[in-house]
């Protein structure tokens, strides 16, 4: 059948010109089974077929027990380790083999709009019949994140569960974190050219509950680029190393020490990049993470 659906992503809205094959759809007027996109999505049949784009995601979506409704990842989509080799690789998340998603005949997309470039998302919404976007900016976010895909896929109650994991975590944290001094880090996520995160993203939000406040240069950048000089780096408290997207190893944390002025009381130190970005089911891990992470530091 042809239809003319809209698409909106980031904030634009653009007609989608499909030919697909109709999905038995269960109608439902929850409230909360709205997307990042402002899309009100229906419960979705048994037979779903995801495939899903965002690592972390995809890794919430065995946590709600739909390994058998997933049918394609991308090979960055690496937890949980025994169960997603299973699942077909379409490429990257932001390079994708369209013919082979088409190959998998999916009847849902899940994509990101920090992590998924919009034309190829609008490219696949045209033989796609539901996309689901997300877009987490806090912590707290993934309460929202945890029933929306539970609430599409039939997962009520999974989810609620981990709601209820979520809140502990965040509540023990921000318990501990509102009684430490705040402190300065500046957060390395890329080398060549040096790349930071703004205040306005979920890293930062995520690095705030344990009383660290993320530095970066003045840009409209989310992910800026920055120079590090020694004089930058003196006005922290912490470099913090992320193991991701950028692969920081031990040298990196040598060639920042020795950038360092004479006299300098800042420290340097590796961090598990997917404790701190990936949202998802991880985040609950994250957040201990990085309480036990900041109590290790001192």
């Amino acid at each position: 059948m042809l239809t003319t659906r809209a698409l909106e992503y980031g904030g634009v809205q653009e007609p989608i010109i499909e030919d697909r094959l109709d999905v038995s759809l269960t109608p439902t007027n929850e409230p909360n089974l709205v997307d990042a996109a402002g899309t009100r999505h229906e419960i979705a049949a048994a037979g779903a077929r995801i495939v899903c784009l965002v690592p972390s995601i995809t890794e919430l979506l065995f946590d709600l027990g739909l390994q058998t409704n997933i049918v394609g990842r991308t090979g960055f989509c690496i937890h949980p380790k025994d169960l997603v080799r299973k699942v077909s690789k379409v490429g990257g998340t932001k390079t994708i083999d369209v013919a082979r998603i088409k190959r998998l005949h999916p009847t849902h997309l899940i994509a990101n709009i920090d992590e998924n470039p919009r034309g190829l998302v609008e490219e696949l919404a045209r033989f796609v019949p539901h996309v689901v976007v997300t877009h987490p900016r806090a912590p707290r976010d993934n309460l929202d994140l945890y029933r929306l895909l539970g609430g599409i896929f039939s997962r009520q109650e999974q989810a609620e569960t981990l709601c209820r994991r979520f809140e502990h975590a965040y509540d023990e944290v921000a318990t501990i974190g509102a009684a430490w001094p705040r402190q300065k880090v500046l957060y390395l996520i890329w080398k060549a050219p040096w790349m930071t995160v703004s205040a306005d993203t979920y890293i930062s939000r995520m690095l705030a509950t344990v009383g660290w406040d993320t530095v970066a240069p003045n840009s409209n950048a989310r992910y800026p680029t920055l120079d590090l000089t020694p004089e930058s780096l003196a006005k922290v408290d912490f470099v913090l190393l992320s193991s991701e997207p950028y692969s920081f190893r031990e040298r990196h944390c040598v060639e920042i020490l020795d950038a360092l002025p004479e006299g300098s009381h800042t420290r340097v130190a590796l961090i598990d990049g997917s404790m701190t970005s990936w949202y998802g089911s991880r985040a609950i891990e994250g957040l201990t993470y990085l309480r036990e992470f900041r109590e290790s530091l001192g």
